[in-house]
């Protein structure tokens, strides 16, 4: 298989700051357009991380031929030499991995010590997926018919586009990239544009490992320019999309005129319930991590606590102060547990969901105001916000806010605080904190998610076991583990006659 080295950051520059150009077809390649925009660092939009094309229809369509190209050869190579592709890539990520999750601070603002669990979670993945390739199972079944071979095979389905979001830009990148590629397909990928080194991060890593031009090619750009004609183009048979709910319902009817396939992984409004017999010290723990990890910018954070009223000021208390103490900044400082909104226009959704809090008759006991003095002033910074006494059918209990607000809801008990749980649009993740077995198994079975936490916040999946969620939060496919195999492939029934005779299925025979 002929390979290409992808070019390094030094190779990309004209000057200090570093200009990266589309990768399409193995090269490096200007938009059509000759426009392009910056990637700044929330924490300090005086640092400049990079300057990205901005793309347009013609690039995709550059894009989309290259992967139509590739994909011609690349459907033919062996699953398990694919396989080994990603399995080396996986070896380089790790060499790689600090240096890339210090990128990903810079570009997408969480603490390092998120940003280097971003990179295992691709490097976990690309292990995974690896192993894979050497299983793509299918079934075998015995044929009604005498002399008569029956069984299932996994297919490529050919072109896949992926519209990838900005809150795990390596990870969400590895969710759809690796497996897709491992099953035979070729891909376009467009980053978020707020976080689009990463994915190249991510791609080169890939390249240098082995994996053939035009196998994943990368368009940079804004939504309406490149993800909608992406999601257009004739020859891409397959669309995943990580994003909102409304930018979900548009690519979806996008696929649907063309019948491509499509993987929605949309939003949520995640509820940790708290029963009165939890270790609350763990409950704590978790509720911090869960509302507070990623600076709430994950569409598994724990937005909704609901407690049971004996447990209920007790917690309140205790989580408050905690909340009070997290120390927020850039998360290139070690000591920083909190980092910025992704830029200005998250921030100001964040605050306008506190007004909405406090006009809804919520009580604010924490946070709630933009931190913007000394350093704070050249990022996107906000206080850890807690709102408590909150009614279950305000907006802040229904809406996802995306950002580090938290609402406390108070339950009578198991029954209730499920109802409450189940309650909203969205059905991504959920949690419960108890000590009662037969409690938790009943959650389990009750809370209607596409995935439940036990003693654990509502945050912090693993690549090997489907992701994804229910109502709003998508259109029923899942990424990780076997689900992710099962939408990059499709079914072939194959079934070999070796009678050297007509024989008709459910027709020919004795009664």
């Amino acid at each position: 298989m002929a390979t290409h080295t992808l070019a390094t950051p030094a190779d990309l520059s004209s000057t200090q700051t570093r200009v990266f150009k589309n990768f399409i077809d193995g090269e490096w390649v200007e938009s059509s357009t000759g426009q392009t925009f910056e990637n700044r660092n929330p924490a300090d939009t005086r640092d400049l991380v990079g300057i990205f094309q901005k793309s347009n229809r013609a690039d995709v369509n550059t894009a989309v031929d290259a992967a139509k190209r590739a994909f011609a050869k690349w459907r033919l190579v062996p699953a398990p030499r694919r396989a080994e592709i990603v399995f080396r890539a996986a070896e380089i990520l790790i060499e790689r991995k600090e240096d890339y999750a210090r990128d990903m601070t810079r570009e997408m603002g969480k603490v390092l010590a998120e940003t280097r669990g971003d990179v295992q979670e691709a490097i976990d993945a690309a292990y995974y997926n690896a192993g894979e390739g050497r299983r793509l199972f299918g079934p075998t079944v015995p044929s009604e018919m005498p002399n008569k071979f029956a069984m299932a095979v996994r297919q490529p389905i050919g072109v896949c586009g992926m519209i990838t979001p900005w809150n795990f830009p390596m990870a969400i990148s590895s969710w759809k990239l690796l497996p897709a590629v491992v099953c035979g397909n070729a891909c376009v990928v467009k980053p978020a544009q707020d976080t689009p080194l990463s994915t190249f991060n991510l791609v080169r890593a890939l390249t240098d490992a082995g994996l053939p031009k035009g196998v994943i090619n990368i368009v940079t750009g804004f939504g309406a320019e490149v993800g909608t004609p992406l999601a257009e183009h004739p020859d891409v048979r397959a669309v995943s999309l990580t994003g909102s709910s409304a930018v979900g319902k548009i690519i979806g009817g996008i696929a649907a005129q063309s019948f491509k396939h499509c993987s929605l992984e949309l939003g949520g409004k995640n509820p940790m319930i708290v029963l009165d017999d939890a270790n609350l010290d763990l409950a704590i723990e978790g509720a911090l991590w869960g509302a507070f990890g990623t600076t709430g910018q994950r569409c598994t954070a724990t937005s909704r606590i609901i407690l049971q009223k004996r447990i209920y000021a007790e917690f309140v208390e205790r989580l408050v102060d905690r909340a009070k103490k997290l120390k927020v900044g850039n998360g290139l400082d070690e000591t920083v547990q909190m980092g910025p909104a992704i830029n200005q226009k998250q921030l100001e959704t964040d605050l306008e969901y506190v007004e909405i809090g406090k006009n809804e008759g919520a009580k604010l006991v924490c946070g709630g105001h933009r931190l913007d003095k000394g350093d704070y002033q050249y990022g996107w910074f906000m206080e850890p916000t807690v709102f408590i006494d909150v009614d279950r059918k305000m907006r802040i209990a229904q809406e996802e806010i995306f950002g580090p607000v938290v609402s406390i809801i108070p339950c009578d008990g198991m029954e209730d605080a499920v109802e409450i749980a189940n309650g909203i649009e969205y059905g991504l993740s959920s949690a419960i904190y108890t000590k009662d077995v037969n409690k938790a198994f009943a959650a389990i079975r009750d809370l209607y998610a596409g995935i439940t936490y036990v003693n654990a916040p509502t945050i912090g999946a693993e690549v090997h076991l489907p992701f994804g969620g229910t109502k709003a939060t998508g259109n029923g496919h899942r990424e990780g583990g076997i689900g992710a195999i099962e939408f990059y492939t499709e079914w072939k029934s194959v079934y070999v006659d070796y009678s050297d005779k007509l024989q008709k299925a459910q027709i020919d025979r004795e009664d």
